[in-house]
């Protein structure tokens, strides 16, 4: 409390007499200091005193000329004040800046208020000329500031950056953010000679991917700087919005991630870049990078190359080769399953796919299915079915003649990277018959469908791809079990004998 009204003592006195200008030092000393309850009560006191300052317009406005040729000069006592005290300001930002990178979360978040709080007292009293005549000017170096304290290089900023979000609100905040990005990601990464940085590559990552953009003009009505001339300025515009969103996210992922945040970046490109780009295609050497990479990354990347394909006309040759060499053994247990199943599905879903293509894509789940999970072959056999009834042509695979049993061995080549190649035409679907004797009575009904004629109407696959090992086992313990009669000598004593000296002593209940 003693520092608090202290503090407050050196405010009031800094405001009522220009004769006690220097007890501001007070303030900047404490906030400097190691004390931690100091720097808060300073952080605050700086709030106050800086504020009103600003309100009052007693911060010089315009260039700031350096303090010892200001107060040698021959201006007035009141342009000479201002300036003194804009630099007092000056020291009190890079104070707080410095809060930012403090070990107690509560000092950094009184620093990052505090100068969210002059960003916006500066866009209402600007210290620095309008670029346009009749418009305001944004506190662009002091927002950077921010940023920049947002996004330290050794430490894990996560918990800081989402107490900013709600300043991303504002469309001009996010856009200038978007901007002092781009510009850190730049003098940053440049100095690493392609070598990650993780920590900051995160930090940026925290920040940038929650940024919701506008889907029309219409919808940018929040501004921390009320303008007169909106139709004039950039800010105001959604093209202006997309070209620096653009920017920033190329600027970022033109440099080596670290493998999971490589994934998350692929996990939310679909939905959350792409959409809102001027040009989405410009991700096309990146998507198509990450396809190549194999493995988890490669399904992730499938997401966004879909977008590209369907809705930009991106032409990839070997597309269809390289999904067929992404189904291995681990497909049917990945985290994104549902994901990579529910494209493939869109993928071959066209009927003017050849049916050597379809066929291997069938023959292959078949023998993959034959070491998959119970939860996973409750999908995949209907996947496979609803592939039979898009394309008739491949049911020669269930109805070759003599079947499995007629051939000395499988034609099809599990190895062939090509699937023209692999023969699936030339085989019969065993795996699929295999699969009726299955030890779980739900997977053996599913693949006895195609002992019969499939119907025209696809399976919906909806709930099927997210079933999950927990859902099954829970679905089989609420079954209720039938009572089936059976022969059996009635159980005696502890251990079941029937001459059991513990039967004299112990029943069971």
């Amino acid at each position: 409390m003693a520092r608090a009204a202290a503090a407050a003592a050196c405010v009031q006195a800094v405001l009522g007499s220009r004769a006690s200008a220097n007890r501001v030092f007070e303030l900047l000393e404490l906030l400097g200091g190691e004390d931690e309850e100091d720097a808060a009560c300073a952080a605050r006191a700086c709030g106050r005193l800086f504020g009103a300052l600003l309100e009052r317009g007693e911060l010089l406005a315009g260039p700031l000329p350096a303090e010892e040729a200001c107060l040698a000069g021959s201006g007035s006592a009141e342009d000479k004040y201002k300036a003194w005290m804009r630099h007092r300001y000056q020291e009190c930002v890079a104070g707080l800046a410095e809060l930012m990178g403090h070990g107690a979360f509560r000092l950094k978040e009184l620093a990052l208020c505090t100068l969210m709080r002059f960003v916006e007292l500066e866009a209402k009293h600007p210290l620095v000329a309008a670029e346009r005549q009749g418009s305001r000017t944004f506190p662009r170096e002091r927002l950077k500031v921010v940023v920049d304290g947002l996004l330290p290089i050794n430490e894990d900023a996560s918990l800081l950056i989402s107490r900013f979000q709600e300043y991303m609100e504002y469309d001009d905040i996010r856009y200038f953010v978007i901007k002092a990005v781009t510009g850190s990601i730049a003098q940053v990464m440049q100095k690493t000679k392609e070598r990650p940085l993780p920590f900051y590559q995160q930090n940026v990552f925290s920040l940038i991917s929650p940024i919701n953009m506008p889907n029309k003009e219409s919808d940018m009505v929040k501004f921390l700087v009320k303008q007169d001339n909106w139709e004039e300025l950039k800010v105001s515009k959604l093209q202006a919005h997309k070209q620096a969103f653009e920017k920033m996210w190329l600027s970022f992922l033109k440099h080596k991630l670290p493998a999971g945040l490589y994934k998350k970046v692929l996990v939310i490109m679909h939905d959350s870049i792409l959409p809102y780009m001027n040009e989405p295609t410009l991700m096309t050497d990146f998507l198509t990078v990450a396809y190549g990479i194999g493995g988890a990354i490669s399904l992730l990347a499938l997401n966004g190359l879909f977008i590209l394909i369907h809705q930009h006309n991106l032409e990839y040759p070997d597309f269809y080769k390289k999904l067929y060499s992404l189904l291995d053994p681990s497909i049917y247990h990945v985290k994104y399953r549902a994901r990579f199943f529910h494209l493939t599905d869109l993928f071959l879903s066209s009927s003017h796919l050849p049916a050597y293509l379809v066929a291997a894509f069938i023959k292959r789940l078949s023998r993959l299915a034959l070491t998959a999970p119970p939860e996973a072959l409750l999908m995949i056999i209907p996947f496979i079915c609803n592939l039979f009834r898009r394309h008739p042509a491949c049911s020669v695979l269930v109805h070759r003649p003599n079947g499995p049993a007629g051939m000395s061995e499988d034609p099809y080549i599990m190895e062939e990277e090509q699937p023209s190649q692999s023969r699936a035409l030339e085989s019969s679907l065993w795996e699929i018959q295999t699969l009726q004797n299955h030890y779980h009575p739900d997977v053996a009904k599913a693949a006895a469908i195609l002992n019969h004629s499939l119907s025209e109407i696809e399976d919906d696959l909806s709930g099927l791809l997210e079933l999950s090992a927990y859902e099954l086992f829970d679905k089989e313990v609420k079954k209720k079990a039938i009572d089936v009669p059976l022969e059996f000598e009635q159980v005696r004593g502890l251990f079941g004998k029937k001459n059991d000296i513990f039967a004299e002593h112990f029943t069971l209940d």
